[in-house]
């Protein structure tokens, strides 16, 4: 049934943006947070997605098995930010360099907060692919009444 593997489509999809959020998230709340002496600050991190690929053989494989197989998104990686630490001068704080420099994380709160709307919009439009998907199938079946 073709309208499964949509379902799984849009599954995979929610499941992706939703991780993805979740990290932004964990950026956000960790971008005033100071580095203890001896250690780095946070970096920054970002949600890497890849295509599931659906294959002519994955196909084939599942038809002969009367499968439904279906391609989607899923997350290859968590990747760290190389960019620099954002230095701070303030000397009385106890995390301070030699020079009375305070690192604080590589995360920039106006590019967080771009991403998390893309990435919500994202989710809200699967959310609405999805809805269609329900809506299609529950008309597919008054056919037969």
């Amino acid at each position: 049934m073709a309208f499964l593997s949509s379902l799984d489509i849009s599954g995979s999809a929610l499941t992706a943006e939703r991780y993805r959020m979740d990290v932004i998230l964990q950026n956000i709340s960790n971008a005033n947070t100071a580095a203890t002496p001896g250690e780095d600050p946070y970096r920054r991190k970002q949600v890497i997605f890849q295509e599931r690929p659906l294959t002519f053989r994955d196909n084939l494989t599942a038809a002969q098995r009367n499968l439904t197989k279906s391609g989607g998104v899923r997350i290859t990686e968590i990747v760290e930010s190389d960019r620099d630490f954002k230095p701070v001068y303030d000397p009385t704080n106890p995390s301070a360099n030699e020079d009375g420099y305070v690192m604080y994380p590589n995360v920039d709160l106006t590019e967080e907060r771009v991403d998390l709307m893309a990435a919500s919009n994202a989710y809200i439009a699967n959310m609405t692919a999805l809805s269609v998907i329900k809506a299609t199938s529950m008309k597919a079946l008054e056919i037969g009444k």
